[in-house]
């Protein structure tokens, strides 16, 4: 196999077997549509024409299907430790109870709870 196809080869592997690219977030559904094995995981506790403030809930082993969240400020209120993937690769992470978190731009990720302890956050997106 000649160098060039061989490296034609692994980015359509790559694109195939990738969580997603940044290009395709908008295909993706938001953190209220999102769920985990066809359940919900997020409630909206507030919605007005400036924001809006969600809930979501993730016992052991329940996570976040891959989805994309607008500019937006989450705390948590009470933690556990996560495995997340997003646009920098995938890792593990204990996130504490008052943990909270800013993100000024459009993100996108997939979360599950590895922990032993259900996790609550609140999500506040700015509209």
């Amino acid at each position: 196999m000649k160098p060039k196809k061989y490296v034609l080869v692994l980015c359509i592997a790559f694109a195939i077997f990738s969580v997603k690219s940044c290009n395709n977030e908008s295909s993706l559904p938001d953190p209220l549509e999102a769920g985990w094995n066809g359940k919900k995981v997020c409630e909206v506790l507030e919605e007005n024409e400036n924001l809006r403030v969600l809930k979501c809930t993730f016992p052991p082993n329940v996570g976040h299907e891959l989805h994309y969240h607008e500019p937006h400020f989450g705390y948590t209120l009470t933690g556990s430790k996560f495995r997340i993937t997003d646009s920098t690769g995938t890792r593990e992470v204990n996130v504490p109870s008052g943990y909270s978190f800013n993100k000024p731009e459009k993100t996108w990720h997939e979360a599950l709870n590895i922990g032993d302890s259900t996790a609550t956050f609140l999500i506040i997106e700015y509209k």
